[in-house]
């Protein structure tokens, strides 16, 4: 089965989308809407829609409504109406939407004849705009014979701007993307005009090249063909496939003791990231008896900060020396609901430090949950330095943190996209014990292709 072309006519722009979901169901996209005669005194304007519809969402529409579909009308189509149908000698509407699939085959096309000719001149591509605006200009051309008051010469006003609105569209899309200049870094991939400006937010966020492309790929060949050429749709589609990458651990109510080890480089937050959790568990929406330990004897400002937050939030705090005492120390705490644990701060390249929190581990008999903190504002290479230092540790979940210093987030989407290792908690501020919250695939997308707002929690 293929697409449905169906061409009907009304007599007001606001009898369109009631009469294209009565006849033809929701799933029928509007191609093209043109005025075929103008209102006057006289007689009423005429509106010619052009609509397409997959032949089997037709069908299933008619039989929802007890019809089937007509003989005559089966004239499956798998492309939008060619050239010589949208021809640019044509002064309507069709004339914007022929530009834009033009340019997508031209695009699509692997020979150098057909990219030297159409794709690669910047002046030739202007030109063609040129016409475009030029056809447009004739389409709005105003009859002065056709005037009859000036509430009609305002109607003709407004259509002639809504048409240069639907222009200006067209235009910001093929200047975002400028395909033709690109394909060799692309490593030809091919995409529509109307993907240029996600294309473009991504890239900026600092995803990196391979995973964009790979996701880029996975999107224009798995789209549904009607949506390719709305761009709010290939917007939507876009974010959801984003959020569809990004695992997250839910977070489901604490049956029995929980224990969570913080590791991770110095500088990332861990400590002040382990007093906003202490405070969550033990005073938030559902409240568990909770306790710390750290294991982190050699900053001693750093030790010092936590047993000050832990006497501020009336916690038991325990301080475990040598990797023996770890699981004393739970033991001492097997009261709590919820035990969090800080540990050494050291490079990623300090062999030594990381073996000693090994050593921790190895040492106790007690399921301890290990999260591994990381920083939003470092770039990826250090981000993956940092995961695969770490990762004989055997790391459960990500808490990311600093979500307030930086202003790009696609490392952390990369990370996460090579890694699979699924979030667990976003630190998004200073302010202890308010900034943090629960790791959200939609706000990660958010922030990695419109940027971080504080206040935006998706919880």
């Amino acid at each position: 089965m293929g697409q449905l072309i169906h061409t009907f006519t009304v007599e007001s722009t606001d009898e369109i989308i009631p009469k294209v979901k009565q006849e033809f169901g929701d799933k029928a996209l509007i191609i093209t809407n043109k005025q075929i005669r103008a209102k006057t005194l006289t007689q009423k304007g005429i509106y010619e829609v052009m609509v397409a519809i997959e032949e089997a969402d037709y069908e299933e529409h008619l039989k929802s409504i007890g019809k089937t579909l007509p003989k005559k009308t089966q004239k499956p189509v798998k492309n939008f109406p060619s050239e010589e149908e949208l021809s640019l000698d044509k002064p309507n509407e069709d004339v914007i939407l022929d530009f834009s699939n033009n340019a997508k085959n031209k695009i699509s096309s692997k020979t150098k004849k057909i990219q030297d000719q159409e794709l690669n001149s910047l002046n030739d591509f202007k030109e063609r705009l040129s016409e475009v605006s030029s056809e447009i200009s004739k389409v709005t051309n105003i009859d002065p014979s056709q005037i009859q008051s000036p509430k009609q010469y305002d109607k003709k006003i407004e259509n002639f701007e809504k048409q240069i609105n639907k222009l200006n569209d067209k235009m910001n899309l093929l200047v975002d993307m400028m395909w033709d200049n690109k394909a060799e870094m692309r490593k030809n991939l091919i995409i529509p005009p109307e993907f240029a400006s996600i294309y473009k937010q991504a890239k900026k966020s600092h995803m990196q090249e391979e995973h964009l492309e790979a996701i880029m790929k996975a999107t224009v060949e798995n789209m549904p063909a009607t949506m390719k050429t709305n761009k709010e749709a290939v917007q939507r589609y876009f974010y959801s496939l984003l959020r569809n990458m990004l695992p997250c651990r839910v977070e489901s109510d604490i049956k029995k003791q929980k224990i969570m080890m913080l590791v991770g480089p110095t500088g990332v937050g861990k400590t002040t990231t382990l007093a906003k959790l202490a405070f969550r568990y033990a005073y938030g929406n559902k409240r568990y008896k909770t306790g710390i330990i750290t294991l982190d004897t050699y900053r001693i400002g750093a030790v010092e900060q936590l047993f000050q937050y832990a006497k501020m939030m009336k916690l038991p705090i325990i301080d475990s020396i040598e990797p023996k005492d770890l699981d004393e120390a739970i033991k001492s705490l097997s009261n709590c609901e919820v035990i969090l644990v800080d540990t050494i701060g050291n490079s990623q390249y300090d062999e030594s430090k990381l073996a000693k929190t090994k050593e921790f581990l190895s040492h106790s008999n007690s399921q301890i949950d290990v999260n591994l903190v990381i920083s939003a504002n470092t770039k990826y290479e250090d981000l993956l330095e940092i995961y695969k230092n770490f990762s004989f540790l055997n790391i459960d979940t990500l808490i990311v943190t600093k979500f307030d210093e930086t202003k790009v987030f696609g490392n952390i989407f990369s990370l996460i996209y090579e890694t699979n290792i699924p979030m667990s908690f976003f630190s998004i501020g200073q302010e202890v014990p308010d900034d943090i919250q629960v790791a959200s695939s939609d706000f990660l997308v958010h922030c990695v292709l419109e940027g971080f707002a504080k206040g935006r929690d998706d919880e």
